[in-house]
């Protein structure tokens, strides 16, 4: 029997057909009938050599493509799916679609060093074959990553360390490894017990240094109203004059706000815009901000009984939040916006909250954002006054956690001095960076100069002179290219004062190199040996944070916690003067019996002002000739003169 072309083609297209139509679909291998849980699969697709091609191995980089199948096989609903992916070859992620990295960073975002945690996004639930017919776009996720990776050679291991479940209550075994397949089956563990308490709907709140909450409280086709709480947990951390960023994914713009404003508004921009083409009617001249990444700001203080941008509690506070052991009232940011959304979104349950937020203040801790996780809505009383409760639509929260500052990245450093030193150990070179500095005039990378005490009251600018007469003073070497500045805005010299029988003492004293003030200022020192003997701060409020490690708290006494900026010289051609308070804190040696206070005992392990921790010398102050000898000097003196004295009494004739 003969076939007719338009069969045959017919047939050909309906193959084509097929095989686009279940690119995205999810194939299931022949281990899910096996499994009775939650079944996970990486698959790694392919990869191909980045340039520059180098000729070290583990030099060389390479362009990634795998793909993570979680798939609920199972007889119960799996709430806020969690997986955990071991990466071990130094991963770059570029992309991950159908999931959001927790805890991660902007991409490209670079993997830690135990592995990669991922969430579901925006299908963050799996029901069961039983509840949907084994409709298994409802039963699992299937989520792609494109990403780079190192030190793999041709024909080396490519895949991870593990693949397993992270949800509560399942047991996952060993991963088995097929080739470039990994897969797993978990399945709940008998012996888990819950918590008694109501169950989530959605993903638990996670526990942070700095939370931000994204509340959808009204929503309507083509808008909704997103109210946004940005809280401070951690008893060391604080923003002052915070600006705040994310990344708009589907087109969306902030057409009002209240609380807060966006630091550019260009209509022009709006005009041309996906925004602009689609809403032709708007006025966007009073539209707030259209730009896919807005810089957000607080108002200020003056606005707060504003009718039209103010009147909303916790907003205009100039972008202060301050840590809860200084003013609980103003551990809080608020502000609203009014988000427009495009099409194919305009339905009143599409709301997608922005992604990669990040968010600095001035002279404040480094903070990494993780992605917003839908999490159980907010509820709050009735503002009416009734006894009611009110819910958001829908609530999610961005997870932020102070992070150690790299080394010259710091936004404050700590210079050392003692008694018995002449010399100051001044701050690190480049502690706080040194983009703008000319590596022909200085060098980023060699040890800053020892200063006489009075250079710390200078600029650094001025103090060249002064570090070469202390140099030829001291006989010290000198090079011929001095080291950079340490470029920091806040520095702090810790001066170990005096040493005797029962006690020590030290003196701090603050340096604002910026002509900005600080206000409400605070400086927290983690003392790792002196802790115990804490006795006073004599000059500002100091006391001892039992929740944080062995760390002394101290801020400014009432009417005196302003920390002035950098004012000019008093008279013409002298250097600019910085604002500076200092204090006396002493230590007693009663609960420190064995403490050595001048070979390092005496001078802290951590610094923190204002939340943002500070760079710390990398040397101790050294003895000098003529200073005063501690303890063991003084017998070893002791020793030497009785030596002498017999040794004279025994050769001198009677």
């Amino acid at each position: 029997m003969r076939v007719p072309c338009k069969t045959w083609l017919l047939l050909f297209l309906y193959q084509i057909y097929r095989v686009t139509s279940q690119d995205g679909a999810i194939k299931l291998p022949k281990e899910v009938d096996t499994c009775n849980g939650i079944y996970l699969q990486y698959t790694f697709n392919s990869r191909e050599k980045e340039y520059p091609h180098v000729k070290n191995v583990t030099a060389q980089s390479w362009a990634f493509k795998s793909e993570l199948i979680v798939l609920n096989v199972g007889t119960t609903e799996l709430k806020s799916w969690q997986a955990f992916i071991g990466f071990q070859h130094d991963e770059i992620l570029v992309s991950v679609d159908g999931a959001t990295v927790l805890n991660g960073d902007s991409f490209p975002m670079k993997v830690d060093k135990n592995g990669t945690r991922m969430t579901g996004y925006p299908q963050a639930d799996m029901k069961t074959a039983i509840d949907t017919a084994n409709d298994l776009t409802q039963m699992g996720a299937k989520v792609k990553i494109k990403g780079t990776m190192f030190g793999v050679n041709i024909g080396g291991n490519v895949m991870p360390k593990n693949i397993k479940l992270e949800n509560d209550g399942f047991k996952c075994p060993k991963a088995t490894t097929k080739g470039k397949t990994m897969h797993i089956c978990c399945t709940k563990n008998p012996k888990f017990k819950a918590k008694k308490k109501a169950a989530l709907k959605f993903f638990p709140r996670q526990k942070a240094d700095l939370s931000i909450t994204y509340d959808v409280t009204q929503s309507y086709k083509s808008s909704y109203l997103a109210q946004v709480t940005i809280e401070n947990h951690h008893p060391l951390g604080r923003l002052d004059h915070w600006n705040l960023t994310f990344e708009w994914m589907r087109n969306e713009f902030i057409y009002e706000m209240r609380g807060a404003f966006t630091r550019r508004k260009d209509p022009s921009e709006c005009l041309y815009s996906a925004g602009g083409q689609y809403y032709q009617d708007l006025d966007f001249s009073k539209v707030m901000n259209c730009q896919k990444k807005p810089v957000i700001s607080d108002l200020p203080p003056t606005l707060k009984d504003d009718e039209k941008v103010g009147k909303l509690p916790f907003c205009c506070r100039d972008g202060n939040i301050l840590p809860k052991i200084m003013n609980p009232m103003k551990d809080k940011s608020v502000f609203q916006m009014n988000v427009f959304k495009l099409p194919p979104d305009l339905n009143r349950t599409a709301i997608n909250p922005p992604q990669n937020w990040k968010i600095e203040g001035f002279v404040n801790p480094n903070y990494r954002c993780g992605q917003p996780v839908r999490i159980d809505p907010t509820e709050t009383p009735d503002p009416s006054g009734v006894e009611a409760t009110v819910t958001a639509i829908a609530t999610y929260q961005v997870a932020c956690n102070i992070t150690k500052p790299k080394r010259k990245m710091a936004q404050c450093c700590v210079s050392f001095s003692a008694y018995y030193a002449d010399s100051v150990v001044p701050c690190n070179t480049c502690a706080c960076g040194c983009d703008d500095e000319d590596p022909r005039k200085c060098v980023e990378d060699a040890p800053a100069l020892p200063l006489p005490a009075e250079a710390l009251l200078v600029p650094f600018r001025n103090r060249t002179i002064k570090a070469r007469a202390w140099a030829k003073i001291k006989h010290f070497d000198l090079p011929k290219k001095l080291p950079c500045p340490d470029n920091c805005p806040v520095s702090l010299n810790w001066h170990v004062d005096s040493d005797y029988k029962t006690g020590w003492t030290a003196r701090v004293t603050l340096f604002n190199w910026d002509k900005k003030p600080f206000e409400d200022w605070f400086l927290a020192v983690h003392m790792k040996r002196a802790y115990v003997g804490f006795e006073n701060v004599y000059s500002f409020n100091g006391t001892k944070l039992p929740k944080v490690n062995k760390t002394i708290f101290m801020q400014g006494l009432p009417g005196l916690n302003y920390l002035v900026g950098l004012t000019n010289g008093s008279k013409q051609g002298e250097p600019p003067v910085p604002g500076k308070q200092q204090s006396v804190i002493s230590f007693l040696k009663k609960g420190t019996p064995r403490i050595r206070v001048p070979r390092g005992d005496g001078f802290p392990t951590k610094v923190v002002f204002n939340g943002g921790e500070c760079a710390l010398p990398r040397r101790l102050p050294k003895r000098s000739g003529g200073s005063r000898g501690a303890p063991v000097g003084l017998f070893w003196a002791s020793v030497v003169g009785v030596l002498t004295f017999v040794m004279i009494s025994y050769y001198l004739p009677l």
